[in-house]
């Protein structure tokens, strides 16, 4: 079978995959189901909150100047990447995991944190935890492409494995792949995107766990398994 990655998510995480998936040897084509642009925000008091949550390094990339406020404020990010952004844009205390939100609600508990801001985007998963409150505001919204490219097509009907960074990805590509799904094998990210995949793939599994890297490693050997 092809060694070729549908890359799926938006720029610029696109790119950043594409370039990690030529290192490993596979073949990217890239076609982002979604953009992601920046909301107009009203930043609350900062000295409401006892630290500020991340879970996607979009909401650093897109909200702007009013990140300033809280600064000072400890940071706890899901992911490398996430993180590394937070760090890039000036927050001097930041605390990674590689998990989900659910369990960085967890750590933000243990380490006695009450009250978080959650800088994030518009759709998305609620969560929640009886010893943290939650304020969130939305900085960005993430909204559908026009579809899938020709390029994307193409790679569908040679064979190729479809990377699914989230569970509404996964559910617009279904939709969109139709009856070509049986020619495809997807990749997700985690068990939530691979059930929101659904059934009739050429082949799917989750990454082992919700990182990019995970997420590449589980697409190579997908190739590999297929090629023998």
């Amino acid at each position: 079978m092809t060694a070729t990655v549908l890359v799926l998510r938006p720029q610029p995480g696109a790119d950043e995959t594409a370039a990690r998936a030529r290192a490993m040897g596979l073949t990217p084509v890239v076609a982002p189901l979604f953009t992601v642009r920046p909301l107009a925000w009203e930043a609350p008091a900062a000295e409401r909150f006892d630290a500020v949550m991340l879970t996607s390094a979009n909401a650093v990339r897109h909200g702007g100047s009013g990140l300033h406020a809280f600064l000072h404020l400890p940071c706890y990010a899901v992911g490398e990447a996430t993180a590394a952004a937070a760090g890039g844009a000036g927050f001097g205390m930041v605390r990674s995991g590689d998990a989900d939100a659910a369990a960085l609600l967890e750590r933000m508990a243990a380490d006695g944190i009450g009250r978080a801001l959650h800088l994030c985007g518009r759709e998305r998963r609620a969560d929640h935890h009886a010893s943290v409150q939650v304020t969130v505001v939305p900085v960005y919204a993430t909204e559908p492409t026009g579809g899938l490219t020709d390029a994307a097509r193409l790679a569908i009907e040679d064979g190729a494995v479809a990377l699914l960074h989230s569970p509404r990805a996964a559910m617009r590509f279904a939709a969109l792949a139709g009856d070509a799904r049986s020619k495809v094998a997807v990749a997700a990210i985690s068990s939530a995107a691979a059930a929101a995949a659904g059934g009739g793939w050429r082949a799917a599994a989750a990454a082992a766990e919700p990182t990019d890297a995970a997420l590449l490693e589980l697409a190579a050997k997908l190739c590999q398994t297929e090629r023998r």
